[in-house]
């Protein structure tokens, strides 16, 4: 196991997930269900096949394309979604 991998995966997967919409749609979830433990079992499994989608995809990228110009991309493609979600296009 590679910790340090592991720890800033955790690390920036956690700080970027706190306050997002994920996190609120499932707050939203849990606070009109009354089956929080089968919104919790449902939030995580979806956040865990949509980050073993990434994983898969983000290999494949890797052994393609360079890591300058993915890293580029998803900072390409951050800004997009954060210049649609400021002017409510998104």
């Amino acid at each position: 196991m590679d910790w340090k991998a592991f720890i800033t995966a955790f690390t920036t997967i956690f700080l970027a997930e706190l306050g997002d919409k994920t996190q609120l749609a499932t707050l939203a979830y849990a606070a009109k269900s009354s089956r929080p433990v089968s919104v919790f079992l449902g939030a995580g499994l979806a956040l865990l096949a949509s980050t073993a989608l990434a994983v898969a995809i983000g290999t494949i990228f890797n052994k393609t394309i360079p890591t300058a110009i993915i890293s580029k991309i998803a900072g390409g493609i951050f800004v997009i979604i954060g210049v649609l979600l400021f002017i409510g296009r998104l």
